[in-house]
């Protein structure tokens, strides 16, 4: 008996060594960590339950026989985050370089079924380089079976990617059918086809950072929704997201005791908005002012900047920011905004976190490069998400909200359940100069008259009281009781039930 306890112990001892220290070691010199470490730092101290340790590739082409090694190049198994289930795969770039065989695949697919059968998270991280050639269709057929259970876990668990290396070919397809997706500055790409391919198509000469790496899919592909500094930091900050979100569509957002005063008066809000209507002024401290403790997990931080989007908490429960940024392009709406907010919007319709959206936005950005660009269509998608929705929805309106992207910031016709506006909110169809020379074309030469038109317009339109007598805007509110307000509001809407229209699914606006 006592040599088969040997035996075991020896065996683990080789898969857990992967594809040797030689290739752990250089693994390091790359500032990288290995599989099982990383997955060490992600979930709780000794939680981790590693299954198929022991599985081994079947495929015997091109001699590949004479080269099986534990595991298969990809770590597998459940763990818990501060104590909340969570399903982990990490692929182990040590072996094979993390290359997706016919059993790796199978090795994954198997977690993907039980999180979704036991309702809990999945968590993916990548350090690999697409499909094993030497395995043909087989590799393929592996990349589909996981791609399905992407496709059907979505919007029933979060799903998770974490890139810490090299993501290429097939392996990008599954990230990207996940709700969010973390990068590593400097060691992660992310490609379908490499820099040698496209030299040899296109004759382009990149390096994988220029065509895949952190930031161009943080700031201009935005196919990632943030990138930190190194490994630990990257997973800190996963465990720290991990916090807010439920386990499952049917479950509600893990609830934080917190001692931040609901009903804190937040003072410096009543001169936040400046004097100057065309002074810009940073929303997000608006956010940090509003939740508890101060604390936001932005999403897309990098990308489309005149939109933030992001989780908070009030009254300990984790709710969803989306807001205008007067910093950046005034807080116009474009297409990239448009569909940044849109995707966050239905992450947060899909696992029940009510949204509150701050607007102050002067409208669409115009121009030929928005038109060709399809901003018809992107603009619609935020409609077709907010309109969708049927969490709680609460809207505050600090400044402008001027024209169609009144309408499509949660406005009380999309369906918004409360409304406010700041006392100095300007909600109208446009600003009062363009408006002026629009409808008094024939004092156009008359600087007196348009003055004279333009005040008569500004109290005319230029404040929330006009939408407030019809019921587009529900109440008007101080600043600096914003916080006790939408706390109010939230606590308020918690049993809300809506009833749709039967259907298969709607045809969004893609």
């Amino acid at each position: 008996m006592k040599h088969v306890i040997q035996e075991l112990e020896a065996r683990r001892a080789r898969a857990r060594l992967g594809g040797g220290e030689a290739r752990i070691e250089a693994q390091h010199k790359k500032g990288k960590l290995t599989a099982r470490e990383r997955i060490e730092l992600l979930l709780d101290p000794g939680s981790f339950e590693e299954f198929d340790m022991f599985v081994e590739h079947r495929n015997s082409e091109f001699d590949s026989h004479k080269s099986r090694i534990p595991g298969d190049g990809v770590v597998t198994g459940w763990g818990t985050i501060n104590g909340r289930l969570a399903y982990v795969f990490a692929k182990d770039f040590t072996v094979f370089g993390g290359s997706l065989s016919e059993t790796h695949a199978q090795k994954i697919c198997k977690i993907q079924d039980m999180a979704l059968q036991n309702g809990a998270p999945i968590i993916g991280l990548y350090d690999a380089g697409g499909a094993r050639i030497q395995e043909g269709v087989a590799s393929l057929a592996g990349f589909g079976e996981v791609f399905k259970r992407n496709v059907l876990a979505s919007g029933v668990i979060p799903q998770i990617s974490v890139i810490m290396g090299p993501c290429a070919g097939g392996d990008v397809y599954s990230p990207a059918l996940t709700d969010f997706i973390f990068m590593v500055e400097g060691s992660s790409y992310m490609f379908i086809t490499g820099p040698e391919v496209t030299r040899t198509v296109t004759h382009e000469e990149v390096t994988p950072e220029q065509l895949g790496g952190a930031s161009v899919h943080t700031t201009k592909s935005s196919v990632a929704d943030g990138a930190y500094e190194n490994d630990v930091v990257c997973l800190e900050e996963i465990r720290r997201l991990y916090d807010f979100l439920p386990l499952n569509n049917r479950e509600k957002s893990p609830h934080y005791p917190t001692t931040d005063e609901t009903a804190r008066i937040e003072p410096s809000l009543d001169t936040l908005v400046p004097d100057n209507p065309n002074k810009p002024y940073d929303m997000r401290e608006l956010i940090l002012k509003v939740a508890d403790e101060g604390e936001f997990f932005e999403i897309g931080e990098a990308f489309a900047r005149n939109i933030l989007t992001g989780f908070g908490r009030i009254e300990g429960t984790t709710v969803g920011f989306v807001a205008n940024q007067p910093l950046v392009l005034a807080g116009v709406l474009d297409s990239d905004a448009s569909r940044k907010a849109a995707r966050f919007v239905r992450f947060c319709d899909c696992f029940n976190i009510p949204i509150v959206t701050f607007v102050d936005v002067p409208g669409f950005l115009p121009g030929t490069a928005q038109e060709h660009g399809g901003i018809i269509k992107h603009g619609a998608k935020l409609l077709y998400a907010y309109t969708e929705a049927t969490v709680p929805k609460i809207t505050v309106i600090t400044r402008k909200a001027y024209g169609g992207a009144y309408v499509v910031m949660n406005s009380k016709h999309l369906r918004g359940d409360v409304n406010y506006a700041w006392p100095f909110a300007e909600i109208a169809v446009m600003g009062a100069k363009g408006a002026v020379e629009i409808i008094f074309r024939k004092d156009a030469n008359d600087p007196e008259a348009l003055a004279a038109r333009t005040k008569e317009y500004e109290e005319k339109f230029l404040n929330p009281f006009v939408a407030a007598s019809r019921g587009f805007v529900d109440e008007i509110i101080r600043p600096h009781n914003t916080r006790k307000r939408l706390a109010g509001a939230l606590r308020m809407l918690r049993g809300k039930q809506v009833t749709q229209p039967w259907k298969k699914h709607g045809n969004e606006p893609l």
